[in-house]
């Protein structure tokens, strides 16, 4: 049987070991990564310390080889209107941000490669875009990861002054909990066909028709008093509120709640001993009644 391999994606600001810890610590684990692709934007106020961080990944990466293993290095400026992405300021720039990580990403799986995402470098932004791409594009064999660095360590390591972090010094990635809904909703997989906004577009309409099948399928089981609390709670009011509205007492209230909520669990194949609160059910039912 082949050996599986995998394919690294960073995020970086002007700290090039984010990088190579994070490539270290998988290493370690023993995953075979052969490319490390870097996402990074170019700071017109920070050029010196990217330029400096670039450098300093490029010489750990030598004729292909990082640490005497065969692994190659790409480093991806992002881009808007084809020139380099100085920062995230405006809606823009996000919209181009997304884009360059979520077409990565979605050329990546449909190579059929098998990534680690670390989103510990760099802007915030860039990571939550990577997340986002990563909840459309992963499947289970698929792993996003946040560094956990000592601060000692951190001021010992700043400005690549340490790029390979020892065991004792504490670094270590963690793994982040995430949904891959592309690999739960096969129909989810036709969405990397279309541009990423797109894509948002598509699979939240898909998310809000499932969710509308749920809230039908929980209003079906009530009776009609049920129904009315249930509709004065994804009106957002409380329970006290909900019995003046329905001119009973709040135990009378909290009675139909306890049934509502007991069909939203059957709905959402939600376990019995899940806590939910009227809270959910504004959630889950006020755009459906809004809908109507």
């Amino acid at each position: 049987m082949a050996e599986l391999t995998y394919t690294m994606i960073a995020t970086l600001g002007g700290q090039a070991q984010v990088v190579t810890f994070a490539l270290d610590y998988l290493l370690a684990q023993d995953f075979q990564i052969h490319d490390v692709f870097v996402l990074h934007l170019m700071p017109s106020t920070d050029i010196p310390r990217v330029k400096r961080a670039l450098a300093q990944l490029g010489a750990a990466f030598t004729d292909n080889r990082y640490r005497g293993q065969f692994c190659r290095l790409h480093l991806l400026p992002v881009r808007y209107a084809s020139q380099r992405l100085d920062d995230i300021q405006d809606e823009a720039a996000a919209n181009a941000a997304w884009s360059a990580v979520y077409t990565l990403i979605a050329d990546m799986k449909g190579q059929g490669k098998h990534l680690h995402v670390c989103v510990s470098g760099g802007r915030r932004m860039l990571a939550l875009l990577a997340t986002s791409a990563a909840m459309l594009h992963f499947d289970h064999n698929d792993r996003l990861w946040h560094m956990y660095t000592p601060q000692d360590f951190l001021e010992r390591a700043r400005n690549g002054a340490i790029m390979h972090a020892r065991p004792e010094d504490g670094v270590r990635l963690i793994r982040v909990p995430l949904a891959p809904w592309g690999a739960y909703f096969s129909g989810l997989h036709a969405l990397a066909q279309l541009s990423p906004l797109e894509a948002v577009a598509a699979q939240t309409r898909q998310l809000d028709a499932e969710e509308a099948q749920r809230c039908q399928m929980t209003v079906e089981h009530l009776t009609p008093r049920q129904l009315d609390a249930l509709r004065a709670f994804a009106a957002g009011h409380n329970p006290q509120k909900v019995a003046e509205l329905m001119s009973v007492t709040v135990k009378t209230v909290h009675t139909h709640k306890t049934e509502i909520l007991s069909e939203c669990r059957n709905a959402w194949a939600l376990p019995e001993d899940a806590r939910l609160t009227y809270h959910f059910l504004r959630e889950k039912f006020g755009r459906y009644f809004e809908c109507e």
